[in-house]
């Protein structure tokens, strides 16, 4: 027995006979020509053709084939639903989208389907967040099929393409999340980033997968780009064309496409799975309901609709193909505002391409007077109505192929008139955004298209030939304004329309957000940006508002809640503050929190926690979480666990390079603690010992590792010397920091000088012998090099020693006074940079001790002594030898002289024998003669 016939290219199997069907004259045609190029793959393709287009059109299962926004697809689909009236539509679109189509009837399209997944399971790490979109027009088949789904009774929705987990499930694991789809490549802004980084699903990919044969139409049709061919040569000629006709040449071009694409690719293979994934969930609800094939509609991309799998059709290939499971990923769902740019943006459509298809779509309707199918605001089905008769079976497959490869259509193009008003309102539209233009431009722009449509051997000018002429007449040499001309052109043409998703279609936390912010008075939902004031004073009722844009702005874009006046900051509150706010702009963002939580506080909490809570967390991070709790969350619970986790995580750090910032959060919850708290937290205590312990275990390493930089030792010991009263209190030794520093024997400049200064702030190193080191360094020639990287370390030392400003700025003076020219022009850079580099943010600190330190007029600098070079202080004459009425005063009153003599570390020496009472023990003679005034003075009070 032999086995059925296969397809010539792919080795699909056959089984028809196309050369008895319909098409058999359209075959034997082909291969005439095809026998001219004497090549035998060409004929194979185009009897490949007329295969597939016989073999779609016999399927027992009516298959519609559709292109993505297509105005032609759109109309003829409603022509089709009102003759069919089919009780089953088979929709192409991920599966697990489906609850999402019942609240369509609130929104106002262009909109998106989404699912969304922040908590994955099953995927790389990496990839996420996981985001599907799939954008919804007006203008399109699949909009009327569900129009038409939901609002006529008895009618079953069934979507039958691979779940949104499965979309993922086949992408490369060694790939970018949505490499292998539409991934959003185009221009960022206001518009086209509605979708974000989504990976988008559509219905009806219709364009070809095979670069040289792109080129090769866009060439010989004299077109720019793809959308601009495919209005030309395919939106026009069917968007009037009986359905027979645009069935066969729809499923035509999908075949071309799908025998010309280059074999092997990763993208076939997810083409070819897709199909056998449709084709089994449509048989599986066939076996499980009772619903006649006859009267049930598969609605596919014409490039699926000419498949080759084995499992194509109702009689195909069974139990070959296995649907895995999904993943334990959590998926969230909803609509998402979308608009006409970001569509274009994210399939790769030339810009305009949607705008100009909607409006394809609208003269269409008016011309042939066809009834679309809607959804109606708040109504999801219609009112039962008698059932129609079922409609007559179809007729018998004719070939209309034929006729239309072979006949001229008269596409019905710009006319004259409509031509002329497009001339004029583009002028118009002009000189409201800045360009010089006249009537004569507008003449111009008219006879420039119909001479581009001549050049470009069109009949009539098209949208695209307008723009072209529009651009070269007005758009001279600048932009006077923020659109270009082309710009301009693609609103006359349509507009770029924004879609919207209703109140009632929104999660519960976009509710919840519109609800509590309803007190301004405002109607966020609109596009705009919108001024919000607030007299928090004046109306309490508004600080529960404010609280709530504080936390969208932690959470959404910076620009959907923008402050203009106020700030949130620990210990402030403000009392006037002024927003703009863009919620309906950033719809989307908003949308998307609700995946997350019910409200904004429970989902920054979610998300606080997560951070904190991240194997790659840090202290640093933790103290922002638990600074952001205090912020926006208030409460004690929330705020001492996250002070506890950023204990945990900072005794765990075997590295000190956010000691910087650990410093400088720490010491701002610390004030703020102090000043609003009776005492400190628990979390907070420990977290000032353990910061001690730690910081002093691995000080003599940092000092000494070159890959820990002289400013985050500077912070260690910031926060060592800065925290020193506290730790000390708290039960910390103050050996284990002098252990620490003795222990330090860095090499590097300017950790020398942070050393340094660590001992004169201890005790260890005196002043004197400080300033004498340093006087040294600058009379060494050898190290006058790097004597800018032993300033930067003491400049960066006034964190954790803010009293050597004075020496830091003596320093400075003197080398300026000490070196010469020609060693000091070329140290100068060296010393700017460095500065700049390693201590900017003391420098400040630095000028002002220096303002502080030298005159403030020109007339005093000339009488000026630096203090560092003034004349010793003479001392003080000797005392006599008996201390005089002072000496009495003392002897009588020995127990006061006891008491001085103590708080003084001086031991009460008195004489024994008692022939001396005018005369003063050793130890108070030597205080009476050091402060022999002071002393004279209180016998002087005493009397």
């Amino acid at each position: 027995m032999t086995g059925p016939a296969t397809d010539t290219v792919t080795g699909a199997p056959v089984g028809l006979d196309v050369a008895a069907g319909p098409f058999g004259g359209l075959r034997e045609q082909l291969l005439g020509a095809a026998e001219r190029f004497g090549s035998g793959p060409v004929a194979q393709i185009l009897a490949g053709l007329v295969e597939d287009v016989d073999r779609a059109l016999r399927e027992p299962l009516e298959i519609f084939p559709v292109c993505h926004h297509s105005p032609s697809s759109a109309t003829a689909m409603a022509r089709r639903l009102r003759e069919k009236r089919p009780k089953v539509v088979y929709l192409e679109l991920c599966e697990d989208l489906r609850p999402l189509l019942d609240e369509l009837h609130n929104c106002t399209l262009p909109v998106a389907l989404q699912s969304f997944a922040t908590d994955i399971d099953g995927f790389p790490a990496e990839w996420a967040p996981l985001s599907v979109v799939a954008p919804i027009t007006e203008a399109s088949a699949e909009y009327q099929a569900i129009s038409y789904a939901l609002t006529t009774p008895g009618v079953e929705l069934v979507l039958v393409d691979r779940s949104t987990d499965h979309v993922f499930q086949w992408e490369p694991r060694d790939a970018p999340a949505g490499e292998g789809e539409h991934d959003g490549a185009g221009k960022e802004d206001d518009e086209t980033a509605l979708h974000g980084d989504a990976v988008g699903v559509e219905i009806g990919d219709l364009r070809p997968r095979f670069a040289e044969l792109e080129e090769h139409l866009l060439h010989h049709g004299k077109v720019r780009h793809w959308s601009e061919w495919w209005d030309q040569y395919v939106e026009q000629p069917l968007v009037d064309a009986d359905y027979d006709t645009y069935r066969q040449v729809m499923v035509l071009i999908g075949s071309l496409f799908r025998r010309l694409r280059p074999e092997g690719s990763a993208r076939t293979s997810v083409d070819e799975d897709r199909e056998r994934y449709m084709w089994t969930r449509i048989r599986e609800h066939l076996s499980s309901s009772d619903a006649d094939p006859a009267e049930c509609l598969y609605v596919c991309g014409a490039f699926h609709a000419a498949s080759r799998v084995a499992e194509f059709g109702l009689h195909g290939a069974t139990g070959s193909f296995e649907i895995t499971p999904r993943t334990a990923t959590k998926w969230q769902y909803g609509l998402i505002p979308s608009s006409h740019s970001a569509i274009e943006a994210q399939f790769g459509l030339a810009p305009g391409s949607v705008s100009i298809a909607a409006a394809t779509w609208t003269k269409a309707l008016r011309r042939s007077g066809l009834k679309p199918f809607r959804l109606g605001g708040g109504q999801k089905k219609a009112q039962a109505k008698p059932a129609k008769p079922p409609a007559a079976p179809p007729p018998p497959v004719a070939d209309r192929l034929s006729g239309f490869l072979t006949t001229a259509p008269a596409p019905h193009g710009v006319d004259e008139q409509e031509l002329l008003g497009w001339s004029v309102d583009i002028v118009r539209l002009a000189r409201k955004n800045g360009y010089p233009s006249s009537t004569a431009d507008a003449i111009a722009v008219y006879e420039t298209s119909i001479l581009l449509a001549g050049i470009r051997g069109r009949r009539r000018p098209t949208p695209y030939d307008f723009q072209d002429a529009a651009v070269t007449c007005i758009e001279k040499d600048a932009v006077p304004g923020r659109r270009d001309i082309a710009r301009l052109c693609e609103i006359l043409l349509g507009g770029d329309r924004v879609g919207a998703v209703g109140y009632d279609a929104l999660p519960p936390l976009a509710r919840d957000v519109l609800d509590r912010l309803e007190p301004l008075g405002l109607d966020l939902e609109k596009r705009t940006i919108q001024r919000a004031l607030l007299d928090l004073d004046a109306d309490p009722h508004l600080r529960p508002c404010s609280d709530l844009l504080w936390v969208l702005r932690r959470l959404v874009p910076d620009d959907a809640v923008r402050p203009i006046i106020g700030s949130r900051r620990l210990g402030e509150r403000s009392i006037q503050e002024s927003w703009d706010l863009a919620i309906g702009r950033n719809m989307r963002s908003i949308v998307e929190l609700g995946y997350e939580g019910v409200t904004v506080e429970q989902v920054l909490e979610q998300r606080l926690r997560k951070a904190v809570y991240a194997p790659q967390a840090t202290a640093a991070q933790a103290l922002a979480a638990v600074e952001d709790s205090i912020l926006y969350l208030g409460g004690r619970r929330l705020t001492d666990e996250l002070g506890a986790r950023a204990v945990e995580l900072l005794a765990a750090e075997r590295t000190v390079d956010d000691a910087p910032e650990v410093l400088r959060r720490a010491r701002r919850l610390l004030s703020h603690y102090q000043a609003t708290e009776p005492e400190l937290p628990q979390w907070c205590q420990s977290f000032v010992t353990a910061g001690y312990a730690h910081y002093c275990t691995l000080l003599p390493t940092a000092f000494t590792d070159d890959a820990t930089g002289a400013r985050q030792v500077a912070a260690m010991l910031g926060f060592l010397l800065g925290m020193e009263s506290l730790a000390l209190s708290l039960g910390c030794d103050h050996t284990q920091l002098e252990l620490a520093v003795q222990q330090s024997h860095p090499e590097a400049p300017d950790k020398v000088a942070l050393l340094w200064a660590a001992q004169t702030q201890l005790g260890l190193l005196p002043l004197d012998e400080l300033r004498r080191r340093c006087d040294e360094l600058l009379d060494n020639p050898l190290v006058v090099p790097s004597f800018p990287l032993y300033l930067s370390g003491f400049v960066q030392a006034l964190e954790p020693v803010p009293s050597l400003a004075s020496l830091v700025v003596e320093i400075l003076s003197k080398a300026f006074a000490r070196l010469p020219d020609p060693v000091l022009l070329p140290w100068l850079p060296k010393l700017i940079t460095t500065l700049k580099d390693h201590a900017a943010e003391m420098v400040p600190v630095l000028i002002r001790e220096a303002g502080r330190t030298f005159p403030a007029t020109l007339q005093a600098l000339d009488t000026w002594t630096p203090p560092w070079s003034a004349p010793p202080v003479p001392a003080a004459p000797a005392p006599p030898a008996d201390a005089g009425p002072a000496g009495e005063l003392l002897a009588a009153h020995p127990a006061t002289c006891d008491a001085v003599a103590a708080l003084l570390g001086l031991p009460p020496d008195w004489p024994t024998d008692t022939t001396t009472t005018s005369k003063t023990a050793p130890a108070l003679t030597t205080l009476l003669t050091d402060h022999p005034t002071t002393t004279n003075a209180v016998a002087t009070l005493l009397a």
